[in-house]
């Protein structure tokens, strides 16, 4: 399929005819004639077929520019056996500079070496033979009329294409950008999602719990105690809550601690208030870093409501002890029971909150049954911290 030729050198190419065709009918022309016979042999109208030609070229200085420069040099040399046309000499300067601007690469590095070496031979090689300083002339007409044209063609073209690398830089930030952003907020929706279900689900599943129990046995005593547990279930989950909105929207440096380590006590007392029969046994705490802190309470907290929603009757054991001084070893054992509908609705998100809480600060998670009691296990590092390990939200 034949390419059409662009707009902009038909406006040129037909300018240039319309140009040369001016001056030719004015009597202005490149050489005068003088003593050269065989520009005087030559007709009056001879200078318009190089003219016609030459701008039949500028119709493809874009689409095939190479091959429109070989004939337009092929046509200059044409034109010097008549009397000349200053459009057509015009003309070819501007197929050189397209042939560098819109050539190949190949073609963008040679045509202004090649040009540079006829300019250097135009004016050295004659000057050899006559010794004439007017000789020189001839290399600055040369230069003037392939080395001048394909340096500025070489220019524009270094110039577009910093442009265009410049612009895909632009571009290529902008994607990264973006691409940071969605994963930022891909991040915080699940870091958020996580702490809403290890904050809220545990209060929430004794609630529901403690109400089915109130419901279903017709006991004054009973009824109250529920009453009782629901009540402080229900404290305590708004006041997280109302913890959780508030961090949401204050500074960083004006949120609430995070829970550590030395908070267990108290969530241990909280699960025993809820009905299980919890026992608890730890080393000394010692130094813990904040987000091996934070993720061994969360764990364990998940595991007391994962406990108060499947286990079995029975006791429920808590264990962290230190490994090698490296490693802090979480354990959390409870009855096991053939899986059944829970007593309590949940998302069953909350093993892999736990397994994600672990990874995040380089540790390892592991939960199922084992010897008749559902054992969850985690080992979380002491020491090497990921960079990316999270602290808490909430």
């Amino acid at each position: 399929m034949a390419v059409r030729p662009h707009r902009d050198d038909v406006r040129i190419a037909a300018a240039g005819l319309a140009g040369g065709v001016l001056l030719w009918a004015v009597g202005l022309f490149a050489r005068p004639g003088g003593d050269n016979a065989l520009v005087q042999w030559t007709p009056t109208w001879a200078p318009l077929a190089p003219l016609a030609l030459m701008s039949a070229c500028e119709l493809f200085r874009r689409t095939h520019p190479n091959t429109a420069t070989l004939i337009g040099t092929a046509t200059l040399a044409l034109d010097t056996v008549t009397r000349g046309s200053v459009v057509t000499i015009l003309m070819y300067t501007d197929l050189v500079y397209a042939a560098v601007l819109y050539g190949t690469p190949a073609a963008a590095r040679h045509i202004p070496r090649l040009s540079a070496l006829l300019t250097v031979l135009g004016g050295t090689v004659p000057f050899a033979f006559w010794r004439a300083p007017e000789t020189l002339l001839i290399g600055i007409a040369i230069g003037l009329v392939t080395l001048t044209p394909a340096t500025t063609g070489a220019l524009v073209r270094n110039h577009r294409a910093a442009a265009e690398a410049a612009s895909l830089r632009a571009e290529q930030t902008a994607l990264l950008a973006e691409f940071d952003r969605t994963q930022a907020v891909t991040a915080e929706r699940t870091r958020m999602a996580r702490e809403l279900h290890d904050l809220v689900a545990g209060h929430l599943s004794a609630i529901a719990i403690h109400s089915t129990a109130a419901l279903s046995i017709d006991d004054p005593d009973t009824s109250k105690q529920a009453l009782t547990v629901i009540r402080q279930n229900s404290v305590e989950g708004l006041t997280e809550m109302r913890r959780l909105i508030g961090i949401l929207r204050t500074p960083d440096d004006e949120v609430e601690p995070a829970p550590t380590l030395d908070a267990l006590s108290s969530l241990i007392d909280g699960a025993r208030a809820n009905g299980l029969d919890v026992t608890l046994t730890t080393d000394p705490p010692g130094d813990v870093p904040a987000p091996v802190g934070l993720a061994a309470y969360r764990i364990v907290q998940e595991s007391l409501t994962n406990a108060l929603k499947h286990a079995s009757p029975g006791p429920v054991t808590v264990a962290l002890h230190r490994r090698h001084g490296t490693l802090l070893d979480l354990t959390v054992t409870s009855p096991y029971r053939t899986p059944t509908t829970p007593r309590a609705p949940g998302s069953g998100a909350g093993l892999a909150g736990m397994r994600e809480r672990a990874t995040l600060v380089g540790g390892t998670f592991d939960a199922g049954p084992r010897d008749g009691s559902w054992t969850v296990r985690a080992a979380l590092p002491l020491t090497a911290i990921l960079p990316h390990a999270e602290g808490d939200p909430a």
